[in-house]
């Protein structure tokens, strides 16, 4: 019995030792393996910034978008939309663009930060024509002045939708629509030329529909937890409905002490 319970006590040791040596082992590599069991939260979990932004550009450049090409409204129509791209399409991409940091996502960064501060100057530009402050500037007139806004929104846009190139086709597609509209618009306004302005226009509604795709795409990843709608990701198996695109490390519940959802 003695002996028994000797032999029981020195396996209880060694298996002992031998998990000891493994939590050692897994504590001290640096393989994947061990960083899998080393991990931790150390930020909290947001839902995509974009989301937010990508559809608040939306709203903002499917309006201006559609006026600037013809297809709706006079002169006066900025007037009335100023109010709703000011808070859409600035302040929803600001507070985008603030998320961005925590989602280390440089190229939404990029974007949103620059078209949010747009169209904020877009509408306080039109609350000064509104109050008489300025005078109107009209579609087809010559404004070098107002041109420059739209040329520094294409060497910004441009850059992000090279930048896109490493991960998403169609955040690139909506990028690139979105930087040759800026520069039509720019060319428009530099020339004085309408039909430069009108392609311009057309090219931001185009943009936008862009926006709306990839803002509808990543929610319902995000709900349904599987590809539904494929952004053109580099990996074959992102882009196959109902397959998982990314893998994030957690439990199968969900993250520890977080509830995912509303």
């Amino acid at each position: 019995m003695t002996t028994d319970t000797h032999v029981r006590s020195s396996a209880n040791g060694q298996e002992q030792r031998s998990d000891a040596e493994r939590w050692l082992d897994l504590t001290s590599a640096d393989d994947d393996r061990a960083w899998h069991a080393r991990t931790r939260v150390v930020l909290q979990p947001i839902a995509a910034p974009s989301i937010m932004g990508l559809f608040g550009f939306m709203l903002a450049t499917v309006m201006v978008g559609a006026w600037q090409a013809g297809w709706y409204g006079d002169g006066t129509s900025p007037l009335i939309i100023w109010p709703f791209a000011l808070v859409a399409g600035g302040l929803m991409q600001v507070i985008a663009a603030a998320a961005c940091y925590r989602a280390r996502d440089g190229v939404a960064l990029a974007v949103h930060s620059a078209w949010g501060a747009f169209w904020i100057g877009w509408s306080i530009l039109q609350l000064l024509v509104a109050t008489h402050v300025m005078a109107t500037i009209p579609l087809g007139s010559a404004n070098s002045t107002f041109a420059f806004w739209f040329i520094g929104l294409t060497l910004v846009t441009a850059s992000a939708a090279l930048a896109a190139l490493g991960t998403s086709a169609s955040v690139f597609a909506t990028l690139a629509a979105l930087a040759t509209a800026s520069a039509f618009t720019a060319a428009g306004f530099y020339d004085g030329s309408l039909g430069l302005l009108r392609v311009g226009g057309w090219l931001l509604v185009g943009s936008a529909g862009g926006a709306w795709y990839v803002a509808t795409a990543m929610m319902l990843e995000q709900s349904v937890g599987r590809t539904v709608l494929p952004l053109g990701r580099w990996s074959a198996d992102a882009n196959v409905p109902g397959r998982i695109a990314t893998r994030p490390i957690e439990r199968s519940s969900g993250m520890p002490g977080v509830r995912v959802g509303q």
